[in-house]
């Protein structure tokens, strides 16, 4: 199948971008990175520099291959991640655009490359659980209700790939940030910290230069995982707890 593609090219986060027309011919059973690879080896060998795009275990897991694909985060495919989308879902002779994330908190590095330690900073500020010194509970010990648990592991399922962030008109990264607050709170061992943990998580989300939330609900509908938006009332409902009760910024 022949493709054109239309790729952004930047140098650095002061650069000024521009989409680089390619032509490339593609075999139905790639993937898509596997596609970036064939157009990268073409312009190696013409001696010129190839696109920057992220890649880590090409099995929908660490959520490094963030791509924007005709104007869809990770592409057209739902529940997909970009590493998992195969050139099959694309017709011969289509015209591709292919751009990275566009948000404000994910200045941009070169090329498709975009910075996303804006993530970790919300994670570091409280998407965690404190323990004691000494030996550890047996987790038998702890009666956990299968609703809970099960709903904690729904919300651990976040890669962080911030498909949400590039979803949203906002760019907003509350689905992301609720994801991490939930999981850790349904569970006894983080209740303790949770409305900590929400109000430390919201307030540096917020220093980040993220957009406010606005219900649309495009992060739920882009999510490669399928997280769901009542995280996003769950988090709002220890946020505000934590407000009315003072703790501890």
């Amino acid at each position: 199948m022949k493709l054109r593609l239309k790729v952004w090219r930047q140098k650095s986060a002061n650069d000024k971008g521009y989409f680089e027309d390619h032509t490339l011919e593609a075999n139905e059973h790639m993937s898509f990175l596997e596609m970036m690879d064939v157009m990268n080896e073409e312009l190696i060998q013409q001696k010129k520099e190839p696109v920057a795009f992220e890649h880590d275990c090409r099995e929908g897991i660490c959520g490094a291959c963030s791509l924007v694909i005709n104007g869809q985060p990770h592409g057209p495919m739902q529940g997909t991640t970009t590493c998992q989308l195969h050139m099959r879902h694309f017709n011969d002779g289509d015209t591709i655009h292919i751009e990275p994330y566009r948000a404000n908190a994910f200045p941009v590095i070169k090329d498709l490359v975009v910075d996303r330690s804006s993530f970790d900073r919300i994670i570091q500020a409280g998407g965690y659980i404190s323990v004691s010194t000494g030996q550890a509970e047996d987790g038998n010990a702890i009666p956990i209700n299968r609703n809970d648990s099960s709903l904690a592991f729904d919300a651990a399922t976040c890669i962080g790939c911030a498909a949400c962030v590039a979803a949203c008109p906002n760019a907003s990264a509350m689905l992301f940030t609720s994801a991490k607050v939930s999981h850790l709170a349904l569970l006894p061992q983080g209740k303790v910290e949770a409305s900590r943990r929400a109000l430390k998580m919201v307030n540096q989300m917020d220093e980040e230069g993220f957009g406010r939330c606005s219900n649309i609900t495009a992060c739920e509908a882009e999510c490669p995982k399928g997280i769901s938006i009542d995280n996003i009332a769950r988090m709002n409902r220890e946020y505000l707890s934590a407000s009315l009760v003072g703790e501890e910024k």
